[in-house]
């Protein structure tokens, strides 16, 4: 039995359940005063200030147009993601309007940090959390959209059972729908907020303003893990994140260390089943955060070629078992639950 450093206590998943209790190894936490993930608040700063950020839409549009033509000579992924583009499209032009739309109640002044959270969660949310939004993560070509100076970090499940069977067209339909539906639910996040007498911005899941990891951290929901995903306590990296700003009275919530920057890279299983070899062994530092660096240019390549990808997720032990399941079984055995298994 390995020594226990600390102990995590974390909301249940849904309405009503009970807290969690997830066991974190004294070898597995993180030293120093960055509970989420080791950085260096100079370098961040310097890179945001000398090499800002930008979309990848834009940077690599090249590439994007290449894998779209590519996949769409699969007749049933062409039509999956045309009625997916049709769809959304009326959710990603009402999310950018949401900004401007004044509240339709006067504020209490009271904190409304619960109401918030109970509400994202009655709407199908599994993980909420409240942080500062960090400027430093705004895309240049968004930063004259981003109105609002707190953020709530959402995050909804996708299906187990089509993941799993990724790559599929089932997985990518499950994929582009879990989109859809928190598009939709943040919506109404956004009306309960203005009907509390505050203001919303909605930051599309398919109209990002920047890349949204750093703040879930911040907020305490999960921490990065080495596929390059957010690895949540409930349902690893099986979920789709999104966000909404608000001027709102609202409370911060802290980082939480939940083991998974040192256990990923005792697992690794992601990173020995990656198709594409896109995921780094190592862990180096990138932009002022130690981390996991994802190679962009061998994974889009393989999502382009075949029914998307995803296999990362699908193979990582926290998205099969809950990392409740998964830090008990090393705490108790050094071993990594399922590591070995097809």
């Amino acid at each position: 039995m390995l020594k226990i450093g600390h102990e995590v206590v974390h909301p249940g998943k849904n309405p009503g359940d009970a807290n969690i209790s997830i066991p974190i190894p004294e070898e597995l936490e993180i030293h120093g005063d960055n509970a989420g993930i080791p950085l260096n608040q100079r370098e961040v700063d310097w890179y945001a200030r000398e090499y800002p950020l930008e979309t990848m839409n834009i940077t690599e549009r090249a590439s994007r147009d290449w894998a779209n033509a590519l996949r769409d000579q699969h007749a049933e992924m062409r039509e999956i993601r045309k009625e997916h583009d049709k769809l959304n499209r009326s959710l990603i032009m009402a999310a950018r309007l949401t900004g401007d739309v004044e509240p339709t109640a006067s504020a209490s002044g009271d904190d409304v940090t619960e109401s918030i959270k109970t509400k994202a969660r009655e709407l199908g949310f599994f993980e909420v959390g409240i942080t500062q939004y960090d400027p430093r993560y705004v895309y240049q070509s968004m930063k004259d959209f981003v109105k609002f100076p707190h953020v709530i970090c959402l995050a909804y499940e996708q299906d187990f059972e089509p993941t799993q069977t990724i790559p599929s067209v089932d997985a990518e339909i499950v994929h582009s729908s879990t989109y859809r539906t928190e598009g939709a639910a943040s919506l109404e996040l956004a009306a309960h907020i203005n009907s509390l007498g505050y203001k919303a911005q909605v930051h599309s899941p398919n109209d990002n303003t920047g890349p949204y990891i750093p703040m879930f951290v911040a907020a305490g929901l999960g921490q990065l893990g080495a596929c390059g995903y957010l690895l949540t306590p409930h349902e690893g990296a099986r979920c789709r994140i999104m966000m909404v700003t608000t001027d709102a009275n609202v409370t911060y919530d802290e980082p939480v260390d939940y083991g998974i920057h040192a256990f990923c890279q005792v697992c690794q299983v992601c990173v020995n089943r990656c198709p594409g070899r896109a995921l780094m062994r190592d862990k180096i530092w990138w932009r002022g955060i130690e981390k996991n660096k994802l190679y962009f240019k061998r994974c889009r390549p393989v999502m382009a070629r075949y029914l998307g990808c995803g296999i990362c997720m699908k193979v990582c032990p926290v998205q099969k078992y809950g990392l409740k399941n998964v830090m008990e079984h090393y705490a108790a055995t050094g071993q990594v639950l399922g590591k070995g298994d097809p």
